[in-house]
């Protein structure tokens, strides 16, 4: 990798900022590619839509302690969508959670890099998920524990379509409407694919703002691009400027991001990258990384 991790936590230029931080989401995301090949299993799809999102939260947002996981004072993110968890584990590596040649291990017997995040075996993971739709209920909890303590950190809670199918989700919506916690933020991977096709034909959701809205959620006046961390570093800007809570924020995204043949195709939710996807996909992922590499 080209860039130090140190030096990039420590930059102050925003724009410089930026770059290095799209840098690394398209490393992270060829490193995915690279193990979950490797592995023969695994999310590709929801993993690759979510790139820049996580490593813009974990590089830039959230005040966190590699060194004390459990810092009770840390920030908190809850993957909803945890069938994205190579990415996580990705992201958590090289910020330094734990070692990145721990990677390899992913979906390995008794590794700690289970196919969905657990809470009690990696450090970072703040909670257990993988069936979809409780996220948004433990975040609210979290939230509200923050209120009860007297504790000041901020909950992030990263949701996908088939999150947003469920009907807890949509409970936790309403309690969180209702008991408004501080700094309660909802991050919508919107990549309008899910496990079965398109989300237009499994479960429509649009207008999903106005929905949100009527739901008496703060939602962002802007749809942002899920994959520009310039226009991600603006969301978060907009949201540390909110006073009225519990906030949503909703990013377009592309499942599959990066490889062409790949993107907004179902089929790539969670299929093995076999040894001709691999062959055809690498090198366009590889061709980005060049050029955004240049670029710094």
């Amino acid at each position: 990798m080209k860039l130090d991790i140190p030096s990039v936590l420590a930059e102050k230029n925003r724009s410089r900022k930026a770059a290095q931080l799209q840098y690394l989401a398209q490393y992270f995301r060829l490193s995915v590619f690279d193990v979950l090949h490797e592995r023969g299993t695994g999310h590709w799809g929801g993993a690759s839509s979510a790139a820049e999102l996580l490593v813009s939260l974990y590089f830039d947002a959230m005040n966190v302690k590699p060194e004390e996981p459990r810092w009770a004072d840390r920030d908190r993110l809850v993957l909803s969508k945890g069938h994205a968890s190579c990415m996580l584990y990705t992201v958590l590596a090289w910020r330094g959670f734990l070692p990145v040649e721990e990677l390899k291990s992913f979906r390995r017997l008794n590794s700690r890099l289970q196919g969905h995040p657990c809470m009690v075996k990696t450090p970072g993971v703040d909670m257990s998920t993988g069936a979809l739709g409780h996220g948004v209920s433990v975040a609210v909890g979290m939230a509200l524990a923050a209120r009860v303590l007297k504790k000041s950190y901020w909950t992030y809670v990263l949701v996908g379509e088939g999150d947003l199918n469920e009907g807890q989700t949509w409970e936790a919506i309403m309690s969180a409407a209702k008991f408004r916690p501080e700094r309660l933020v909802m991050l919508i991977d919107y990549n309008k694919v899910q496990l079965d096709g398109p989300s237009q034909e499994i479960m429509p959701l649009d207008p999903l703002p106005d929905k949100l809205r009527a739901f008496n959620w703060n939602v962002a006046p802007t749809i942002y691009n899920g994959h520009c961390v310039g226009e991600i570093l603006d969301s978060f800007t907009w949201i540390r400027c909110q006073s009225q809570w519990p906030v949503a924020v909703i990013y377009t995204t592309h499942k599959g991001r990066g490889v062409s043949f790949m993107e907004d195709n179902a089929y790539w939710h969670g299929s093995p990258i076999d040894a001709e996807s691999y062959a055809r996909g690498r090198p366009e992922l590889e061709a980005t990384l060049a050029e955004l590499e240049a670029k710094l």
